[in-house]
């Protein structure tokens, strides 16, 4: 098929933006991108799709996300969340030990559809959920499937369930890993582990174990709160950073999160191993846990990348967040705007290098066709060298009109088109109803 398009942000390395031009999409791949009258004489017997009157751009990366939160919004919690271990057992902890396998499956449909419905098209997450471990991470998949999502997925390993749902955990991550491993590049797995906090030395040893000849990709959490280091410390007599590199954590298929009590030390060893670090803006300000050492990180050619910590499943709130938190905790109003830009356009579509076969979050020959478009009608000029402008101050997710996920439309003029929305929504808010009594 051919989109037209008003104006294409292609996000190449050559920066191209083309006006009143076309991409051609042959199966999942994008084939060939040039003006509209150019593509149409050239495939003339391709369905020609007109959105000649959008701005088409390559599909947002959320890099870190929590699926199982989807019930939290517009929930109570009855305990105290008065620091981040309060907000942790009181809340999230408290949440996730009330879903079943349906719920899970819920979850993974609300969050892909309104992902898409803000043109997210890739989501790296992260789930929990101890009453329902064995096959949430499959059921995660096939949410993926039916909704037409590109997703990363792993289980986060803890002990504060007990050993037995520790090594649920351990199992629930190798066995997707595995069964990732012979999908297409529309799903991966990773190996999900919680705050240091929360990990003995035996289960971080287990989980090493279990990963022998079988991966070296982690999506572990790193210094949220400073009771993660504090707690750390006492005892184990070492940093976050430092025991989990102990345990043969890190390497350039880790994911960091957060990393907002790192010191420098600490950014050496991911740097060292090449790691990637995730930012999560308005979650690491709503837990008031601080604000990573971001600016650092990049200084020393850490690859960082943006993610929502599922506060939002919308990229364009967590790079508006990025910038202004950036600059804020830098006091220095010329930072923030380059970075976060840097982290969503270039370093989210690196991050997606290193798990897929073919590139995302680019629109360029050979790419998957994960594209959207966009209801944009700048009142200031839109160009080559200003369009992140408009992409951190201009665009919002509410503007994304379709989504198209490997060649394929999953939200087309608005409308989800895969699964039936209203009828999922339905079934979520009866869910919700019947747990947030338990919370």
């Amino acid at each position: 098929m051919i989109i037209t398009a008003k104006a294409i942000i292609a996000n190449d390395e050559a920066n191209n933006f083309y006006e009143n031009s076309a991409i051609f999409i042959k199966d999942n791949l994008i084939k060939d991108i040039g003006k509209t009258e150019d593509i149409i004489k050239k495939y003339p017997n391709e369905e020609v799709i007109d959105k000649s009157d959008k701005l088409v751009m390559p599909g947002l990366i959320c890099a870190h996300s929590h699926i199982y939160s989807s019930y939290a919004r517009g929930m109570a919690a009855s305990k105290p969340t008065d620091n981040f271990f309060h907000v942790l057992e009181n809340l999230w902890w408290a949440l996730d030990k009330q879903l079943k396998l349906e719920d899970v499956k819920i979850n993974g449909l609300v969050t892909y559809m309104e992902s898409i419905q803000n043109g997210v098209t890739t989501i790296i997450d992260h789930h929990a959920g101890p009453n329902s471990i064995e096959g949430s991470l499959f059921t995660l998949a096939e949410a993926a499937k039916e909704v037409g999502m590109r997703a990363s997925l792993c289980y986060e390993l803890s002990d504060r369930d007990g050993m037995e749902k520790r090594d649920q955990g351990i199992k629930e991550n190798i066995a997707w890993i595995k069964q990732a491993q012979k999908e297409d590049d529309m799903l991966s797995g990773l190996f999900g582990i919680h705050a240091s906090f929360t990990v003995s030395d035996e289960t971080l040893d287990k989980a090493r174990e279990a990963m022998e000849g079988v991966y070296d990709g982690y999506h572990v959490h790193v210094a949220e709160g400073i009771e993660d280091q504090w707690e750390t410390i006492r005892k184990h007599g070492k940093r976050v950073v430092e025991r989990l590199e102990d345990f043969d954590i890190f390497s350039d298929h880790t994911l960091s999160i957060h990393n907002v009590h790192v010191n420098e030390r600490e950014m050496d060893i991911l740097k060292h191993h090449n790691a990637m670090a995730v930012f999560n803006p308005e979650s690491n300000m709503n837990n008031a846990v601080g604000c990573p050492p971001i600016l650092r990180m990049l200084e020393k050619g850490i690859l960082v990348g943006l993610g929502t910590d599922a506060y939002t499943n919308d990229m364009f709130e967590s790079m508006k967040v990025s910038n202004i938190l950036l600059a804020h905790n830098a006091c220095d109003p010329t930072k923030g705007f380059a970075e976060t830009l840097q982290l969503q356009f270039q370093n989210n579509p690196k991050i997606m290098d290193r798990y897929l076969e073919r590139k995302v979050g680019r629109i360029e020959e050979g790419a998957y066709a994960d594209i959207i478009t966009i209801d944009y009608d700048p009142h200031t000029p839109l160009n080559a060298n200003n369009w992140g402008g408009h992409a951190l101050f201009g665009l919002t997710g509410r503007l994304v009109n379709d989504s198209i996920i490997n060649g394929e439309f999953v939200m087309k003029d608005k409308i989800i088109v895969k699964v039936d929305q209203a009828k999922i929504h339905a079934e979520s808010r009866q869910r919700a109803k019947e747990i947030w009594p338990n919370i």
